[in-house]
């Protein structure tokens, strides 16, 4: 049915920030004769944006303008009619993701997003997984910072250790650049919403299948001093250490009893402490409404940095995995986290389910279970490192 479609990708959300820059990318490294069309409600916007691309490329005047508005159910089914993979930056996802994750579910269209929000996922899981598997679809969620340097970066130390036994991993983030303004609302909604998150993830426990005999879980570890990588080690409450252990639930590779746990790094003591207590200060003005709209007004969706402000940002993801009597250091690094690297990333994540020859997956599945390999590769070659580190 796929192949009957007249457009390879739909990008939802290009006249946001993050959404220009993944067409920006598309624009600038998308394959020749790539079917592609930008999707929502203002034609008016989308037009500046198609005029910003034909400044990369003249050809991408005739790059189609789709409408679609969440509101609408029949212009997302329209779009997710037409598209083998829609990719959306529309966020925060809990607000107005669903209606296209069951419109592509639904048509049987590969879906990429860049949400980290756990009860979005939890959510969409329980309401849309089945569907998706019956039509074939692949809903990918997370396929920007939030969580692919973390999923694959997991896949690739598993792979380097190759251990048989069970597999111990630790993810240690460190990062210089802002986070973007709908990250920023994304987290302040998870944080206001602790109850419902529990829910969610209860209600997934029950109707998510087990792998049999292997387990796969992540691990909340305490803040202490990483001996090996002389950092101050804080747990980092995101849903990245859920992403990386549903991969080692989904892929036999990651052992019989596979472990992992997620930090932040930092160099002293007293950053460290200094970022417990911003976040926990974050959490808290979360669930006071008048403190969360006035921190949400400060920042706004659609928002972001320059490219000489970008430019000078980076990001080190370092894993130490243990197994069979082993260890190995490996390290995933790259530019600007927030948004140069995440178009990236989301782009080449829909140019892989698009274009590769990946593993036959159906349903919602993570980046390392639905595209691995390939997808590491891609990134690879666009400047994102994979490295054993001595």
């Amino acid at each position: 049915m796929a192949d009957s479609r007249d457009l390879d990708i739909v990008l939802f959300g290009a006249t946001g920030f993050t959404g220009g820059l993944t067409a920006e990318y598309l624009a600038a490294h998308a394959p020749a004769g790539l079917r592609w069309a930008l999707a929502g409600r203002s034609p008016d916007k989308l037009a500046r944006v198609r005029d910003r691309l034909v400044r990369i490329d003249p050809a991408l005047a005739d790059v189609e303008l789709l409408h679609a508005d969440v509101s609408d159910a029949a212009s997302l089914a329209q779009v997710a009619g037409r598209a083998r993979v829609v990719i959306t930056t529309v966020g925060p996802y809990l607000t107005y993701g669903e209606p296209l994750v069951a419109a592509c579910a639904e048509a049987g269209t590969d879906y990429v997003d860049l949400t980290g929000e756990p009860e979005f996922v939890d959510r969409m899981y329980v309401a849309h997984h089945a569907t998706a598997e019956r039509t074939g679809a692949r809903i990918v969620h997370a396929c920007g910072f939030d969580s692919i340097p973390h999923d694959l970066g997991a896949m690739f130390t598993v792979q380097q250790l190759g251990a048989q036994g069970p597999v111990t991993l630790r993810g240690v983030v460190r990062a210089s650049g802002m986070f973007s303004g709908g990250t920023f609302h994304s987290a302040m909604t998870a944080m206001s919403r602790a109850r419902q998150m529990k829910q969610a993830s209860a209600e997934r426990r029950r109707a998510e299948p087990r792998p049999e005999g292997r387990s796969s879980k992540a691990v909340a570890g305490k803040p202490h001093r990483d001996r090996l990588l002389g950092f101050w080690l804080l747990p980092m409450p995101t849903i990245d250490p859920f992403v990386v252990a549903r991969s080692g639930a989904a892929l036999a590779s990651y052992g019989p009893k596979f472990r992992y746990s997620h930090y932040a790094g930092t160099k002293t003591l007293r950053y460290a402490a200094g970022g417990a207590a911003g976040v926990a200060s974050i959490a808290v003005a979360a669930q006071v409404k008048p403190l969360r709209n006035l921190l949400l007004g400060r920042i706004k969706q659609g928002d972001g940095p320059d490219a000489s402000r970008r430019e000078k940002s980076w990001f080190t993801v370092d894993f130490v995995g243990e197994g069979d009597g082993r260890t190995v250091h490996t390290r995933v690094s790259g530019g600007d986290p927030g948004y140069d690297e995440t178009a990236k990333m989301l782009a080449e994540s829909a140019l892989s389910l698009a274009f590769d020859d990946n593993p036959t997956t159906a349903g919602q599945v993570t980046t390392a279970q639905a595209m691995g390999d390939n997808l590491l590769g891609r990134l690879q070659a666009r400047g994102i490192t994979f490295q054993v580190v001595d």
